[in-house]
C-alpha cells in the first residue's frame, strides 16, 4: 500500500536577530582563530532595539576588537541604513567577556586517557570540552544528501537576500523567512505541496507588486517546476505587512535556530547549538564529524538515509557511545555498519583527532551561520567531503 506523507522545513535570512547574533558570534570567533588557532571561545550574543551584548567566556592570545567585529557584521548584513530599523553605526555595544573557567580548561587540555598515560597517542590529548550527545544525517533523496524540504528552504533564503543585496528588488530589507511542505510517496518526495515565504519591506509597497516580485523572482526560479502543481500553495507575506522586522520587532540570541540550522526536522537533534564555540566544544565538531561520517555512509551505497550519534563525556577523549540507524535502508548488516563507523581505523571520533583530520581550527565558521551547515553547494566544507567513502567500501570487502 503506497504511503504518503507531508514534511515542512524553514529557513530565515541573514537579517533574522536570531542569525545575527549567530553571525555575530561566529566572526568573533573566527576573529580569535586568525590570531590564534588554540583560542578557545564560548561567545553568546544578544541584539535588541538598538543594542548588541556579546557574552561568554574567551582565552586566547589574540587581540581583537569585538565591538569593530560587531559593527562591521551587521554592515555587512545591510543594517546600514536609514529606514532599516537597526544601524550598525549608532546601535550599542555591550561586551561582557571573561576567560574560560580553569576547571573546563583541566579536562580540555588534558583528557582522562592522557593522565593515565602521559606517553600515549597524541590524539588522547584532548578530552571533550563538554558531555552531551551529537547527531549527523544524510539521505540520498537529494545530490547535497540533505532533506528536500530544508535545502529548498535554504535556497528560498539565499536568494531572497540575492534579489535584495543586487537591487533586483530593491526595496526588500534584511529580515525575512521562509518553509516548505514537501509531499512523500514511498519515502521519495513528488511534490512540493506548500511555499511560505515572509521578507522585510520598504514601507509603502504595494502589496499585490510584492506577492508579485517574490513569486516570480525568488520562489519560481528555486522550486523545481516537476514538482509543482495545481495543488501547490503559496503564502507570501501572509500578515499583509512587515516593515518593522529584524532587532527592532525581536530580540535575536546565539543558537536559538539548531533545527534550521540542522536538518529542518528530519531526523533527531543534539542538545547544543553551533555558533560561537571553538571546536573543543564537541557541540560543534562531533555533530560536524557525525555528518561527515553519515554523508560517506551514503554515498558509499551502505545505505539510502544515515543518522549517526555520537556522545562524549566532558574531560574524557574517547567517545561514550557511537551509534548508527539506517531507518530500514542498509545495503548490508546495520550492525556491521555500527561496528564500521566505531572502527578507529576508518574514523577517530577523539576531538582531537576530528579538529586535525577536518581543519577545524581555521577561521571558517562566519561562513556557515546562515542558511546551515550542511549540504551547502556554494562552500567547500571539510565535512561535506567523501573522502571516506573507499576506507568504508574496502571495510566490507
Amino acid at each position: 500500500m503506497s504511503r504518503h506523507y507531508l514534511i515542512s522545513s524553514e529557513s530565515v535570512t541573514g537579517g533574522h536577530p536570531d542569525k545575527v547574533c549567530d553571525q555575530i558570534s561566529d566572526a568573533v570567533l573566527d576573529a580569535h582563530l586568525e590570531q590564534d588557532p588554540d583560542a578557545r571561545v564560548a561567545c553568546e550574543t544578544v541584539v535588541t532595539t538598538d543594542r548588541v551584548i556579546v557574552l561568554g567566556e574567551i582565552s586566547s592570545r589574540a587581540e581583537v576588537d569585538v565591538e569593530a567585529v560587531v559593527r562591521s557584521v551587521l554592515k555587512e548584513i545591510g543594517y546600514d541604513a536609514e529606514g532599516v530599523g537597526f544601524n550598525f553605526d549608532d546601535c550599542e555595544v555591550q561586551l561582557l567577556l571573561k576567560e574560560q573557567s580553569a576547571d573546563i580548561a583541566l579536562g580540555v587540555d588534558s583528557s582522562e586517557e592522557h593522565k593515565a598515560d602521559p606517553d600515549g597517542s597524541e590524539e588522547d590529548l584532548m578530552g571533550a570540552g563538554d558531555q552531551g550527545m551529537m547527531y549527523g544525517y544524510a539521505s540520498n533523496e537529494t545530490a547535497e544528501m540533505m532533506p528536500l524540504p530544508l535545502l529548498l528552504a535554504h535556497k528560498l533564503t539565499r536568494r531572497l537576500s540575492e534579489v535584495r543585496c543586487s537591487g533586483e528588488i530593491d526595496y526588500l530589507r534584511p529580515d525575512g523567512k521562509a518553509q516548505v511542505t514537501v509531499r512523500y510517496l514511498d519515502g521519495r518526495p513528488v511534490g512540493v505541496d506548500a511555499v511560505v515565504l515572509s521578507s522585510q519591506h520598504k514601507d509603502g509597497i504595494d502589496q499585490a507588486e510584492l506577492k508579485e516580485d517574490l513569486k516570480t523572482k525568488v520562489i519560481l526560479p528555486v522550486i523545481p517546476a516537476e514538482l509543482v502543481s495545481g495543488r501547490t500553495r503559496y503564502y507570501i507575506n501572509p500578515t499583509g505587512r512587515f516593515v518593522i522586522g529584524g532587532p527592532q520587532s525581536d530580540v535575536g540570541l546565539t543558537g536559538r535556530k539548531i533545527i534550521v540550522d540542522t536538518y529542518g526536522g528530519v531526523g533527531r537533534v543534539g542538545g547544543g547549538c553551533f555558533s560561537g564555540k571553538d571546536a573543543s566544544k564537541v557541540d560543534r565538531s562531533g555533530a560536524y564529524a557525525a555528518r561527515y561520517v553519515a554523508k560517506n555512509v551514503v554515498a558509499a551505497g551502505l545505505a539510502d538515509k544515515c543518522e549517526v550519534a555520537v556522545a562524549y563525556a566532558i574531560g574524557v577523549a574517547r567517545p561514550v557511545s557511537v551509534w548508527v540507524d539506517c531507518f530500514g535502508t542498509a545495503k548490508v548488516d546495520e550492525a556491521r555498519i555500527n561496528e564500521m563507523v566505531a572502527d578507529v581505523n576508518v574514523f577517530d571520533w577523539r576531538p582531537y583527532a576530528i579538529i586535525k583530520r577536518l581543519g577545524l581550527r581555521e577561521p571558517m565558521f562566519r561562513r556557515t551561520a546562515s542558511y546551515g551547515h550542511f549540504g551547502r553547494d556554494d562552500l567547500d566544507l571539510p565535512w561535506e567531503r567523501l573522502d571516506l567513502v573507499g576506507a568504508m567500501r574496502a571495510w566490507f570487502d
